[in-house]
């Protein structure tokens, strides 16, 4: 069993100024047989400074090894993900969106790694006259790994969703941040990222906790 949870705070400027935070984004991972994990997500509880507040959706999923690395091929694995709609509006999509995604990793070196995931996700709303569309976004995400020491760890990412149904354009980002190793089952994490689009948000901070049972 591992969970992962944390707190992040973001600001938009299109039009107007908003600014909010969502707590506790979280997963929760349990292993159930070798190479098979399920995954249960939230994204937590949405405050914006406009009273826009609400619950975001849950999610059920899981997440399958295909290979391990091997010189220039790639750890492989492949996740799937639906949408419980037991959020709130205007947070909650009312369906079960799927999703999915292949994630690759290499090691490039003792202190070095590079992952990439590549997928897509479906995603429900409602146009101007209140009916609901299922529209589609091709996602991806591409970070470099740096280990510091045994115990402290920094990496630099860029990720994005690209419509492929879905109506207005990219929206692309670049963050990073630090990871620092408590005890063998206990991490602690930082991040900050920008926007480099103009659907993406303008910038966010975040800091998150990961816990692993031991066996």
């Amino acid at each position: 069993f591992q969970l992962e949870t944390g707190f992040t705070y973001f600001e938009e400027n299109d039009d107007e100024s908003l600014k909010g935070y969502s707590v506790p984004e979280s997963l929760l991972r349990i292993g159930l047989v070798e190479d098979w994990e399920l995954r249960l997500g939230w994204g937590g509880y949405v405050s914006t400074d406009d009273d826009d507040d609400g619950a975001n959706d849950a999610e059920i999923g899981f997440k399958v090894r295909l290979l391990e690395e091997s010189g220039w091929i790639p750890e492989t694995a492949f996740l799937s993900h639906l949408s419980i709609p037991a959020g709130q509006d205007p947070y909650s999509s009312e369906r079960f969106d799927p999703s999915y995604r292949f994630a690759f990793s290499h090691t490039l070196s003792e202190r070095l790694s590079l992952g990439y995931n590549l997928g897509q996700a479906w995603a429900t709303e409602k146009d101007e006259q209140r009916n609901k569309d299922t529209l589609s976004v091709f996602q991806y995400t591409v970070a470099l790994g740096i280990g510091l020491t045994d115990t402290l760890g920094t990496f630099v990412e860029f990720f994005g969703d690209i419509p492929t149904g879905a109506s207005g354009g990219p929206a692309n980002t670049f963050n990073g941040g630090l990871t620092y190793l408590l005890a063998e089952n206990l991490q602690l994490d930082l991040a900050g990222g920008i926007g480099l689009s103009e659907d993406a948000e303008d910038w966010f901070v975040g800091v998150g906790v990961s816990f692993r049972l031991p066996n």
